[in-house]
């Protein structure tokens, strides 16, 4: 991993740090918040609900922080604060494990918990400056951190309790607020688009049919992040299995992150998004139909490396190049708000009410139909 931006110029372990103990934190709670809900007698429509909670407080809750960012200039105190208050918040499901008292927990804590992203997106982006297209040397480590956690824990969970997640996440949590302690505030670079109203930015184009097709994508993951791992179980895949093949996905993921800012010099940001968009339709198709073949499911799974990988990488130079100034980390928290808020969380209620309806594979089908009208929208709107 090379840096075009010298190492000495941005605090480049700490702000990798943040992103290794942030993932990790995601690499525990993804793959088996759902089998702990499960746990404890919850439907698959209320996993669906517990599940959708924490991304549907994206949609409001990361504008928010961004414009409070943006506003008061310490994009850094607000990571501070999110994080020690996701910490304090998160303490409170050990309190009941009934359906409400979950859902306003969870509610609460993932207000906190949607700053920490975007907001640390565009604190890395503002210290990379003109060398933005080396984000995923630093980010790669959230990756790195995700693949470690998903696989160690598949086998501590086939030793003990899956309601040992609770208090691994809860310790987690703490590091990341510790570690968002030792990162500096960067200033904030005025642009010319600083004079432009924020929501003259908002309805160009190019930006409409970005969004709407960073929502149709992250929708076809819905019914992935919230219920692959019950999925496997169902066709009596260990848990340590489900580890692995979550590592897998997210190993494939780090290979894209190394080569990822030479390919979009020379394939180009549109030419990208569309592989991704056709690659994940196909990922979709292969789990739902092939389940049962390990070797077919270990390539659906590799192909994390483009339905994510590529996607984000792209969509995060995207969103730089569309949100200039002051308007950056209103950009970043839109895109959260819009892909892994509103996006996701319409693909986990409607993968929570659809599966017990119309099957598990089918589930998986209605998603690469999500992934498809997406790819439609991208080879007609997005520009290069």
């Amino acid at each position: 991993m090379i840096l075009k931006v010298k190492w000495q110029d941005i605090p480049y372990w700490r702000l990798s740090g943040f992103y290794f103990l942030f993932f990790l934190t995601i690499g525990a709670y993804m793959p088996y918040w759902s089998l702990y809900l499960e746990s404890i007698n919850m439907t698959a429509e209320q996993i669906g609900i517990l599940s959708a909670i924490v991304v549907i407080t994206k949609i409001f809750a990361s504008p928010t922080w961004g414009w409070l960012a943006d506003h008061l200039g310490k994009r850094v105190k607000m990571i501070q604060i999110a994080s020690l208050f996701s910490f304090l918040s998160f303490c409170f499901v050990f309190i009941s494990s009934e359906f409400w008292p979950l859902f306003i927990v969870l509610f609460v804590f993932s207000i906190f918990w949607s700053a920490g992203l975007p907001l640390i997106e565009a604190t890395t982006l503002s210290h990379l400056g003109e060398h933005s297209s080396d984000y995923t040397v630093i980010r790669i480590w959230g990756s790195v951190s995700f693949i470690v956690c998903v696989f160690v824990l598949g086998y501590v969970f086939d030793k003990i309790a899956i309601d040992y997640l609770l208090p691994i996440l809860l310790l987690l949590m703490v590091l990341v607020w510790l570690e968002s302690l030792t990162i500096p505030e960067v200033a904030m670079e005025s642009h010319a688009d600083d004079d432009k109203p924020f929501m003259s930015v908002l309805k160009r184009p190019s930006v409409i049919f970005l969004f709407l097709v960073c929502f149709l994508l992250q929708a076809s993951h819905g019914s992935y992040y919230t219920f692959f791992s019950i999925y496997l179980k169902e066709f009596d895949y260990s848990n340590s299995f489900i580890g692995l093949a979550w590592s897998l996905g997210v190993i494939a993921e780090v290979i894209v992150y190394l080569f990822i800012h030479r390919a979009i010099k020379q394939c180009g940001l549109r030419l990208l998004m569309i592989i991704s968009l056709m690659l994940a339709s196909l990922r979709w198709v292969l789990i739902a139909l092939f389940v049962e073949s390990i070797a077919i499911l270990m390539i659906a799974q590799c192909l994390h490396a483009a339905s994510f990988g590529v996607y984000h990488a792209v969509a995060i130079q995207y969103i730089h190049r569309e949100f200039k100034g002051s308007h950056q980390s209103k950009g970043q928290a839109l895109y959260s708000s819009i892909s892994f808020g509103a996006g996701m969380a319409a693909g986990t209620l409607l993968s929570g009410y659809l599966w017990d309806v119309i099957g598990s594979s089918e589930t998986f089908l209605i998603a690469a139909c999500l992934s498809l009208f997406g790819l439609a929208l991208a080879l007609y709107g997005l520009s290069d």
